[in-house]
């Protein structure tokens, strides 16, 4: 029996919702290409794509993106939970926190039907911004600002944080939550559905995903590239700084992927994100990006490894040029990434079979029993 290490390259779900061409570079939500998405649509009509499998006519958008802004809210109970959270909590830990106790205050938390499926996940939707907002401000000592039914739904959330609303920052960030809301069986997705195979409710399926995009291996690269930026310093640092981490065979956030062997699609257009931002508000986050991009290309030619830059390492200036703290970088994962846990949902559940793999027994073969008076001081 052949052992696959984090079951690299073994199918474990027919799916319908994404597909990824690891080769050329090609990412598809239900068959639309992720450029075209970018392009031309919007995160409410994608959200809607990931609830129905289709794009949404003109007022079957209107009504779905109504009931969106109608779930803004939360339980008072869950406001007080964020409140009493240690200030110096970690984001992912609060998000978690409040996402399983939503589950106490929905009476139907456990019916699975499909139209109930669907309205819960439409109200983690609405609610996940609100959360990570309330305790982004509260741990500031700031107070919290209420979600506005007048604005889409990337637009509310930058100015729930404080943000001044800015048309073109809107509208990036709103692109930069559909490029993240799907990405085939990743890992967050694989322990929601495996939640999910046991008939256990949505809420514990996306308490679930969010503790499992916790880890900095899945959803926290992107602060941790931010960090390696700001180490950096300088765009004369990134040559001597780069080396000393390869040469110490240390990781570099932001680059490789366990699907794409090209550059990640995603990255592309969050490349020209990362660009008009520096630009806009003159900072040299870009710059450095840049130039370790460009360093990490030149290895790529002296090695056959060929490791490339994924969706994490623009996406870390982009954050921050949009005044978006960067401990809160991995719940925008989350935010954005609601939509396509919820499809993986919906789709487990239609057609559920208890997700149990098996494990090759390495350990010793066969022991004799010995009493405990036999066995010695």
């Amino acid at each position: 029996m052949e052992i696959s290490k984090g079951l690299e390259g073994i199918y474990a779900a027919e799916s319908a919702i994404s597909s990824i061409d690891g080769k050329r570079g090609i990412l598809r939500y239900w068959g639309y290409d992720i450029n075209d998405l970018a392009k031309n649509s919007n995160f409410e009509e994608v959200c809607y794509l990931f609830l129905y499998g289709k794009l949404p006519k003109k007022n079957e958008l209107k009504n779905f993106t109504s009931k969106l802004k109608e779930e803004r809210k939360l339980p008072l109970q869950i406001i007080k939970i964020i409140k009493l959270a240690p200030k110096n909590s970690k984001t992912m830990a609060v998000l978690r926190t409040a996402v399983s106790a939503l589950g106490l205050f929905d009476k139907n938390s456990d019916n699975l039907s499909k139209k109930n499926i669907i309205d819960k996940n439409i109200k983690l939707i609405s609610q996940i911004p609100i959360i990570i907002a309330y305790f982004d401000r509260i741990r500031k000592n700031k107070p919290i600002i209420k979600p506005k039914k007048t604005l889409n739904h990337a637009t509310n959330f930058l100015y729930m944080l404080g943000n001044k609303i800015d048309e073109e920052d809107s509208k990036i960030f709103d692109i930069c939550l559909m490029l993240h809301a799907e990405h085939e069986l990743n890992a967050s997705v694989f322990s929601a559905r495996v939640t999910a195979s046991t008939l256990s409710d949505i809420y514990s399926a996306i308490t679930s995903a969010v503790g499992t995009l916790k880890g900095e291996l899945h959803g926290g690269a992107n602060e941790k590239v931010l960090q390696m930026i700001k180490e950096i310093g300088d765009e004369k640092n990134v040559y001597g700084y780069l080396q000393k981490k390869l040469d110490s065979r240390e990781k570099i956030m932001g680059f490789g992927h366990r699907v794409y062997r090209t550059k990640d699609p995603r990255a592309y257009i969050l490349e020209k994100f990362s660009k008009r931002l520096s630009e806009k508000y003159n900072t040299n986050l870009y710059n450095i990006s840049k130039k370790i991009e460009e360093f990490m290309h030149n290895q790529n030619k002296l090695t056959s490894k060929g490791i490339f830059v994924n969706v994490d390492f623009y996406s870390a200036s982009v954050y921050s040029n949009l005044g978006i703290s960067h401990d809160l970088f991995t719940t925008i994962f989350a935010l954005a990434r609601m939509p396509g846990w919820a499809a993986h949902l919906l789709e487990q559940y239609s057609d559920n079979r208890l997700i149990r793999p098996i494990a090759k027994y390495i350990g010793v073969k066969s022991r004799n029993y010995i009493p405990i008076g036999k066995r010695g001081r």
